[in-house]
């Protein structure tokens, strides 16, 4: 166990035994949860057995979580580390615990998360660069989503996303402090990852799609005796996919990346997949930017539209089919290619045995809920190398919005200027140096976005940045803006009162200045200084662009 004075994460290991069958296999067990977060005990039962924490050395020796960490990381609360955790992860797992060639080994993690870092489910399990590119084992099976909550204040069923957006609602008087607290104790009322589709459950469903854990895995509620069979099914199908010589490289092939950004785009996920599908493509060896990401989500419909973008949670496409029955409605369309290897056959074998679209929380191509996918790419001389919008979860009347900049250095910042009445309708907030290098580390961040929606002003107030946000964000909340801040990015460059026009139809973002003046206030640009050692300051230095996945440098 990892704790002190940091207080920053808790990793804890546990390990059984290992079993020997003609190499050595090691199962490794990652728990990776928050101080204070749920717990998901339950969804590993003893029976499995075979655990082994291949990454404890490496995170501990990382200087992101000891005793005596960072200085500069000491400060940041828990979900600021962001990419910089996911890196530590990654390069962790990749640490074998005994000397051995890599060649020999075969790596089945039981990934879970509880922390808003996610990298339980998305960073280890699928976007390691050892379980892309070698011949290691690998197969996902995560916690899976909390029971759907009942609001104290309306009576209906929401998710964490509107408990953020209590705390706007707070801040300005429209809620009390016993009511915003005593939502706060039903907002998340079982064990299990958020409820709607946020970035947990958004990479556990494309890990599903990609073919990298079995039937179910993306949608089966984590409180349900269905994901302890599926629990115990990974683990007797990873030794029959060791008999079969079936590698991740074998699967996680373009196509099958391919089917994951058309079911992306088509179930309005987290903006926080672009991220990662980009960095899964990249370690395993395969170009994916943000102009083919942009070029699929034009040519997909959406046709799920899940909590926050709408009253649908998780457990509701679950019970109409889960990620078989969307991949199967888009296949009709010819959107998804049937023939990839999965974990357990092919993606035609699943489609077989799934369940048509219902209509209602699977909508069909011929109505969908948009004619384009849930997330857009913008470009323009605010974003030259991209930015990304969930435009599925956008109010219509903020599609296209044109308004005068107010500028924060911190997301720190802009949370003192909205909750304070800085920021009032028609504004465009533009928090900056939170970028991978800027950050470092890209935290997410849902408190200023969930603060304009619970202070009313989600149908009349933009945020962008060089960040990134929670799942949990609704409205016209733009982030990965590239190039960032910190790099000097156009970001950088704006000013307070500035005009700035969105476009989400037309993939603009643009700054009303014009180039010359941009010019000159860049030959007088300094970045801020950063007081960065150990692991974060290696991260910064290394770490790439955004729009690139915010993988390491090659």
């Amino acid at each position: 166990v990892a704790s002190g004075a940091p207080r920053l994460l808790i990793i804890r290991f546990e390990a059984f035994r290992h079993v020997v069958v003609d190499h050595e296999i090691h199962i490794g067990f990652i728990d990776a949860h928050a101080e204070g977060i749920r717990r998901n005990d339950h969804v590993f039962p003893v029976e499995l057995k075979i655990v082994l924490a291949c990454a404890a050395l490496a995170v501990l020796h990382s200087g992101v979580i000891t005793d005596r960490g960072d200085a500069a990381a000491a400060q940041r609360p828990a979900n600021a580390l962001g990419g910089g955790a996911r890196g530590a992860v990654n390069d962790a797992c990749l640490v074998p615990p005994r000397p051995q060639k890599i060649e020999q080994r075969r790596h089945f993690f039981f990934g879970r998360c509880t922390s808003k870092k996610r990298f339980g489910r998305s960073k280890p399990v699928t976007q390691r660069t050892g379980s892309c590119s070698s011949s290691r084992r690998t197969m996902s099976c995560c916690a899976s989503a909390v029971a759907v909550a009942v609001s104290a204040v309306t009576g209906g069923r929401i998710g964490l996303s509107e408990q953020f957006e209590y705390v706007g609602a707070n801040a300005v008087g429209k809620m009390s402090d016993q009511i915003l607290e005593s939502c706060a104790y039903t907002a998340c009322p079982t064990c299990g990852s958020c409820s709607g589709m946020y970035t947990a459950n958004s990479m556990n469903c494309l890990t599903e799609t990609i073919g990298m854990s079995l039937p179910g895995s993306g949608t089966i509620p984590a409180v349900m005796s269905a994901r302890l069979r599926l629990a115990k099914e990974a683990g007797e199908r990873v030794m029959d996919l060791l008999k079969e010589d079936i590698k991740p490289s074998d699967i996680i092939t373009e196509k099958a990346i391919e089917n994951a950004m058309r079911t992306d785009m088509a179930i309005g996920c987290s903006t926080n997949t672009i991220l990662h599908l980009t960095a899964i493509a990249h370690a395993a060896g395969h170009d994916i930017d943000l102009a083919r990401l942009d070029a699929y989500g034009r040519k997909t419909p959406q046709i799920c539209k899940l909590n926050p973008a709408s009253s649908v949670f998780i457990t509701d496409l679950n019970d109409v089919g889960g990620i078989p029955a969307v991949m199967k409605e888009l296949a009709k369309g010819g959107m998804i290619n049937t023939d990839c290897l999965t974990v357990s056959g092919t993606v035609q074998d699943r489609l077989d045995a799934a369940p048509d679209a219902d209509g209602e929380i699977i909508h069909t191509l011929e109505a969908p809920f948009s004619a384009d996918g849930g997330i857009a790419v913008l470009t323009g001389n605010l974003a030259e190398d991209g930015a990304v919008v969930k435009k599925g979860a956008v109010a219509p009347e903020m599609m296209q919005h044109k308004g005068p900049a107010k500028c924060y250095n911190s997301e720190e910042e802009a949370i003192a200027a909205i909750t304070g009445g800085k920021v009032v309708a028609g504004d465009v907030v533009v928090i900056r140096y939170e970028g991978p290098k800027g950050g470092p580390g890209m935290r997410e961040m849902l408190s200023p976005t969930s603060a304009i929606i619970g202070m009313g002003l989600g149908s009349s107030v933009a945020l962008l940045t060089d960040g990134r946000f929670s799942g949990a964000t609704r409205g016209a909340s733009i982030g990965h803006v590239s190039p960032e801040a910190a790099m000097g990015g156009t970001i950088a460059l704006v000013q307070d009162g500035d005009m700035i026009e969105i476009d989400i139809p037309a993939r603009v973002l643009r700054v009303d200045v014009s180039d010359a003046e941009l010019e000159r206030r860049k030959a007088t640009w300094q970045p801020p200084e950063q007081h960065l050692t150990g692991y974060l300051k290696r991260y910064a230095q290394h770490v790439t662009s955004g729009a690139k996945g915010a993988v390491f440098e090659d």
